[in-house]
């Protein structure tokens, strides 16, 4: 007996809700053994999920299939996240770049501008 990834997925709280689940599936930016796959796919015990979020892959391995909505402290029970260090660097890099975006006034005026391609000017003679 299977479950259906995108109904997976919010159970174990990949997702917010499963409407966006599977929404996430339909743009191939989740993956059942790194295939492209549809949100009726039943998944099993040892299957691999591909979760892309920020430029990282994220993977997770399947231990045990819910029958309802887990609570957060339960979801190990049921996943095992098998992510690489390095995957998981780069979603750092990105969220602390987000953040330091939007501490900023965002895109730089043209005066702003101006002064930056001149301070660079200065360090490039």
């Amino acid at each position: 007996m299977g479950l259906r990834i995108d109904k997976f997925v919010w159970c174990v709280r990949l997702t917010k809700t499963r409407s966006l689940a599977a929404e996430l599936i339909v743009k191939n930016k989740i993956k059942l053994n790194n295939l492209t796959t549809k949100a009726a796919k039943d998944v099993s015990i040892g299957d691999v999920i591909y979760f892309y979020r920020n430029s990282a892959i994220f993977t997770y391995s399947i231990l045990k299939l819910p029958n309802v909505r887990l609570s957060a402290s339960l979801v190990n029970d049921y996943i095992q996240e098998t992510t690489n260090e390095e995957e998981k660097e780069k979603n750092r890099i990105f969220v602390a770049s987000q953040k330091a975006y939007r501490l900023t006034g965002g895109k730089p005026s043209k005066k702003n501008r101006r002064d930056i391609e001149g301070f660079l000017d200065q360090w490039a003679e």
